[in-house]
């Protein structure tokens, strides 16, 4: 690897798991195949908005606990 691509990968490994998880998404999304609809970049622009706002300190995080939990009563 360059020197770049090895300090891009250090920062990004040091990146949150979401945010590694959404950027793996890109990347693999730039890499061609599936074609991006209309629903995924709609899913696509709202998880960059919330993820602003969380920057901005505008929404506060929710565990992933949590998030399954009410997923589960949700579903079953």
């Amino acid at each position: 690897m360059t020197a770049i691509l090895d300090a891009i990968e250090r920062e990004a490994l040091g990146l949150p798991v979401e945010a590694r998880a959404f950027l793996a998404d890109r990347l693999l999304s730039s890499l061609g195949g599936e074609i991006m609809t209309e629903v995924d970049a709609a899913w696509v622009a709202e998880a960059e908005r919330r993820y602003a706002e969380y920057k901005a300190g505008a929404r506060k995080p929710v565990p992933s606990s949590e998030v399954f939990a009410q997923a589960d009563r949700i579903i079953g």
